[in-house]
């Protein structure tokens, strides 16, 4: 639970930890930080990390490791087969969830590639609470189709609810008997739904999908990657869940859904990606798809240092001094920025910060990409790298005409026990500036549009001449200052 400070207005998250390793950063000046997102088709996966201060792309793969994490890895075992290395992986995941049987693949979009291939036909539908792009890309190109049923609450930009990502149930079950039990190829939650904010699911709403599940004879599958996160929410916003302990709530959940998967990057702060279940049976059906696509049952695609490291980390993923550094910091970035009046989505979710970018630049059409071009601006502006969460990270229909997403968002990621407060603050800062000159912000179009996961590699230019306008903004405001 968060640290009570004697004086009210001195109160921020604190730090379970303290920094023994460093790595220096650059910020370039405003003039180098233009020529940077041009050059990278405006694309910020394209930027180069030399050119960037703060990286807040992603939380996946950068975390801070632990102490504990790094040495562990010094006493890896590079067995190809029966390796000790993997043996204390499956002991961690005993403890941890309580299950024996456990699948290795290379990274989280590998095990939803051995998923796919193991359960969806042409014809067949995929249920979730929310879609996300590499899940959705490995359905869809076996000829399956991907339906969304989150409660509608989910897409509010602003509320007090404090579970966004439930699946509404009733459209669950009507969904199952309108489209027939033997056409859904399985029911997917996200606990933690990134498309629409890094909102929690609940307890109960999870359970309750895995009973609907099992009544209908429909496989249950937990995308686990934001899982800890997901516990914390629980711990703090749920109140059954307020006196279990973590590894309690790991266990119920492990015991209800019939398949678990996740990306090590995220879960557990290391690399990789598992597949997990209760039952035998399921493991079984994918089994043969590890060493088609990843490689031998003991190591699926992974080096052994990165499998020491993952097993370190789901056993820290019970710790709440651990767990609650990102959601605590997100929290606090999310207040600061609500204080300015800039719209993000609230309540703070996982993952990290949403701008809600269809208020910040609402006369930018979905086709201009709002998300992608308040992307350029905030680095622009501070060096800042997010993450475009809209309409350029959907796909096109198969006619080719544009699918507009449901919300229009860059995501701020803050990875775990990487940032210090006053870099926050500055993040913080950057943005308000960015929400007072938001006036400038002109749309994007392609330059260079690939078919699947276009967002990725993809590149576009400015409509028009604002960026440059919006560095001659910042030199009036700031001078020669960074």
């Amino acid at each position: 639970m968060p640290v009570q400070f004697y004086i009210p207005e001195n109160q921020v998250p604190l730090e379970m930890h303290k920094v023994r390793v460093v790595q220096k950063l650059n910020l370039l000046p405003v003039g180098e930080r233009l020529r940077a997102i041009q050059e990278a088709g405006n694309n910020t996966f394209l930027l180069q990390n030399r050119d960037i201060y703060m990286d807040m792309i992603t939380d996946s793969g950068v975390n801070a490791m632990s102490d504990l994490q790094v040495a562990s890895m010094s006493i890896a075992d590079d067995s190809y087969a029966g390796s000790e290395t993997w043996n204390r992986l499956k002991a961690a995941v005993k403890e941890v969830f309580g299950v024996d049987n456990v699948l290795p693949a290379h990274q989280g979009r590998a095990a939803e590639n051995i998923l796919a291939e193991a359960f969806v036909k042409p014809g067949m539908f995929t249920l979730m609470n929310f879609h996300f792009t590499t899940t959705k890309a490995h359905i869809t190109r076996l000829g399956g189709e991907v339906i969304e049923l989150v409660d509608k609450k989910g897409l509010i930009p602003q509320s007090d609810d404090p579970f966004k990502g439930n699946f509404d149930l009733k459209k669950l079950r009507a969904t199952i008997k309108e489209k027939t039990p033997d056409k859904i190829a399985f029911v997917r939650v996200e606990s933690g739904t990134n498309l629409i904010g890094g909102q929690p699911v609940s307890l109960e709403n999870m359970l309750a999908v895995c009973d609907i599940c099992h009544e209908f004879g429909i496989p249950s599958v937990l995308d686990a990657s934001l899982l800890q996160d997901n516990v914390y929410f629980m711990k703090v916003r749920e109140p059954r869940c307020k006196y279990m302990d973590t590894k309690s709530i790991y266990q119920l959940l492990a015991s209800r859904f019939d398949i678990i998967y996740f990306s090590a990057r995220k879960l557990g702060f290391s690399r990789g990606g598992f597949i997990l279940s209760t039952d035998r049976k399921w493991c079984d059906q994918m089994m043969e798809f590890v060493p088609l696509y990843e490689g031998f049952l003991t190591y699926g695609g992974m080096e052994v240092r990165s499998i020491e490291a993952a097993a370190q980390g789901l056993l820290e993923s019970l710790d709440m001094d651990y767990i609650s550094q990102g959601p605590e910091f997100i929290e606090y970035l999310v207040k600061e920025l609500d204080d300015y009046g800039v719209p993000v989505i609230k309540p703070a979710g996982g993952l990290g910060c949403h701008l809600n970018c269809s208020e910040i630049v609402p006369d930018i059409p979905h086709d201009q990409y709002p998300a992608a071009a308040v992307g350029a601006a905030v680095f622009i502006a501070g060096g800042i790298r997010g993450m475009e969460r809209g309409t350029m990270s959907e796909q096109r229909e198969p006619d080719g005409t544009e699918r507009f997403a449901e919300l229009e968002l860059l995501r701020l990621a803050v990875p775990r026990r990487v940032f210090t407060l006053s870099q926050i603050k500055y993040c913080a800062d950057r943005v308000k500036w960015v929400w007072d000159n938001r006036k400038l912000i002109g749309g994007l179009q392609w330059t260079m549009e690939p078919k699947v996961l276009r967002f990725f590699f993809g590149r576009m230019k400015e409509i028009g001449y604002w960026q440059e306008e919006l560095v001659a903004k910042f030199r009036q405001d700031f001078g020669d200052s960074l």
